[in-house]
């Protein structure tokens, strides 16, 4: 079938993407489900800044790819072998298919599934083909999902029945940004009541993980970031603290505001500066956790004695350490019982034709989690 995509041909142009257009509105071939896979059209797909780093090449990627990976769609059609899904409903997509059967999957880990990751590296479906084309020239999946398109066929262990009494655009977010930020509190770092946290980086995950610090009971929250405005939003959302990363004395503040340094740290801005903060302000014995994703050349320099002497706990947080069909369930619950209003982290709502735009919006920190909708 022919769909509309949001492909990106070459990694690395300047802003503003609304000049450059990294991305193309592209007529593609969409070849059927395979066994195991299911066709989705979808409803609506977030700006991440994984999708950002694909474009400005801090995250390699093979091109042309078709990006995007957090969001909603619905079931058009399943291939054999699919069982837990039908057609008609609506889906959660989960960027890292997995297997089932490699270690990690077995050891109830399957954010770490070793083909679905290969896969994803690759630009591939989790059995190793594609399924995109354009003129006879084969176009790469991006994380087995390629959210920016109208349709896509992804693996069905990428997909996670939604509750009919929710609004499907407002799910999108729950493949990704919830996932990651809330997992990385609850799962990862498995944060105790009233247990001080502080959340740097206030993006799409960062604010999730702000709301899933809220909801575990964390007291005080402490919040970061460079955007004042960023700030201003996490105390209207219930943190109890907010702290410019690039006032002088910010490290100071947080240990002044915690007692001496929080008992968990979670770092989403993706940047060793901030990890550097986020390991800082971690009190004597308490656990520093990133989820962020730097440029893989990027280096952190961790003082080892303090690892020691201190009894730190340093953890990495991938989508949240999470299993999706246990997880994703559990937060819309929370959610639609006012405990994680995730919707409230949601920002505008755009057309596929104004993707470029929307990157702008993403890369200058001014905007929210804003979504592409069908």
């Amino acid at each position: 079938m022919k769909i509309r995509s949001a492909v990106l041909r070459e990694s690395g142009l300047e802003g503003p993407f609304a000049d450059s257009k990294p991305l193309t509105i592209t007529e593609l071939e969409l070849a059927p489900p395979g066994p195991g896979e299911v066709l989705v059209r979808m409803i609506a797909a977030g700006l991440c800044h994984s999708d950002l780093s694909v474009i400005t090449g801090v995250r390699p990627r093979p091109v042309p790819m078709a990006l995007g990976h957090e969001a909603s769609a619905k079931v058009v059609r399943v291939g054999s072998g699919v069982s837990h899904v039908r057609a008609g409903q609506k889906v959660a997509l989960v960027f890292v298919p997995s297997c089932g059967h490699c270690t990690p999957c077995m050891e109830g880990r399957p954010a770490l599934c070793e083909p679905g990751n290969g896969a994803n590296a690759k630009g591939e479906m989790l059995d190793g083909g594609r399924r995109l084309s354009r003129d006879g020239v084969t176009v790469h999946h991006h994380c087995g999902v390629s959210a920016f398109s109208e349709h896509a066929v992804v693996s069905a262990r990428s997909c996670i029945p939604i509750d009919d009494d929710i609004d499907p655009v407002e799910a999108a977010v729950f493949g990704c940004a919830v996932l990651t930020g809330v997992g990385a509190v609850v799962n990862t770092g498995q944060v105790r009541p009233g247990a001080s946290a502080l959340i740097v980086g206030l993006g799409g995950v960062g604010l999730s993980a702000l709301l899933g610090a809220l909801a575990a009971g964390a007291h005080p929250v402490v919040a970061v970031d460079v955007h004042q405005s960023k700030l201003d939003f996490a105390m209207a959302l219930g943190a109890d603290h907010a702290v410019n990363a690039k006032d002088a004395d910010a490290v100071e503040r947080i240990r002044e505001l915690t007692r001496g340094g929080v008992d968990y740290a979670f770092e989403f801005a993706g940047s060793v500066p901030a990890m550097q903060l986020a390991y800082a302000a971690t009190r004597r014995g308490g656990t520093t956790v990133t989820a962020g994703l730097p440029h893989p050349d990027d280096r952190w320099p961790l003082q080892q004695l303090s690892l020691t002497a201190e009894e730190r706990t340093v953890k990495g947080s991938y989508i949240g350490s999470c299993i999706p069909s246990r997880d994703i369930p559990r937060y819309v619950g929370l959610f639609k019982a006012g405990k994680l209003p995730v919707n409230k982290l949601i920002g505008e709502r755009l057309a596929l034709d104004d993707i470029n735009a929307g990157f702008d919006r993403l890369a200058t920190g001014s905007g929210l989690r804003d979504l592409i909708v069908f």
